[in-house]
């Protein structure tokens, strides 16, 4: 991954802690907005946010290399209930911080009106390719959730993600920000990599923040884009996309390197799964 280009900005945002991070605004039960930024204008909007927030540091770092591993079943159950806007949504994945080697399970559920909970376990990153060791915890919370018995068929590994992440806390209003660059996504011999944009997602219990308002005037609107069903659905082409097209179209598609194989369509879905 390149680095980012607002290790400067950062480093004049004053610092939080990763527990006092957590203790004001660990918000697993929340509401998200994602916009899609180009990566230049990142410095900008850091230098407007200095007043109103802090930057999480790690031992002197302020940016963070994340991989996630995205889990489906064999009709992608996950995928389609994205696709199809189903009431109640679910993903399984592992996230791991590269850089503390740290590794955790994570169960996230949409509900209504963008609500997103989120269930998780802490994680050997040498089994960050299966669920297998945390299987029961996986069943235990789609179950808790409401989610059906087709989400708890077998899960195997879809889509790998990958990119630098670097989290603020806006301590007026108890809320997060992420800004994540140098984002790539890999599905089985497909690739994508996309290091001029970064997504922001303000992460609050409900109402906007100075980011949000900030974005809002620069004439930005939250875009629709999930880093798992988005990125398979670039990848994926004969895959339904309908609520990520607009964003597709001007983002993503075109974007693989055109040394990178075609996706592999040998295992599209005969239909559409169900999640409830």
């Amino acid at each position: 991954m390149t680095a980012l280009p607002i290790g400067p900005a950062l480093a004049r945002l004053a610092p939080v802690g990763l527990d006092e991070l957590i203790d004001r605004a660990a918000l697993q039960t929340r509401v998200d907005r994602k916009y899609l930024v180009p990566a230049e204008a990142l410095p900008r909007l850091l230098e407007r946010l200095t007043p109103y927030a802090q930057v999480l540091d790690i031992d002197g770092e302020r940016a963070f290399r994340y991989q996630s591993v995205y889990f489906d079943t064999p009709q992608l159950a996950s995928y389609h209930c994205a696709a199809y806007r189903r009431r109640r949504r679910f993903k399984v994945r592992t996230r791991t911080y590269l850089d503390s080697a740290q590794c955790w399970l994570e169960v996230k559920i949409s509900g209504a009106r963008g609500s997103i909970t989120k269930h998780r376990l802490p994680y050997d990153p040498r089994d960050r390719g299966t669920v297998d060791p945390g299987r029961d915890f996986v069943d235990e919370a789609l179950t808790r959730e409401s989610i059906g018995p087709a989400a708890r068929s077998s899960l195997a590994p879809v889509l790998v993600t990958e990119y630098r992440r670097a989290t603020l806390l806006l301590p007026d209003t108890a809320s997060r920000v992420t800004l994540d660059s140098a984002l790539a996504w890999r599905h089985g011999d497909a690739a994508l990599r996309l290091p001029g944009l970064a997504v922001v997602e303000t992460k609050t219990a409900s109402a906007a923040t100075p980011v949000d308002r900030m974005l809002w005037r620069a004439g930005m609107r939250p875009a629709r884009i999930s880093k798992y069903a988005t990125g398979l659905a670039a990848l994926r082409p004969d895959l339904p996309d309908a609520p990520w097209r607009r964003t597709l179209r001007r983002h993503f598609r075109g974007t693989a390197s055109p040394t990178d194989p075609a996706p592999d369509l040998s295992h599209r879905p005969e239909q559409e799964a169900s999640c409830v």
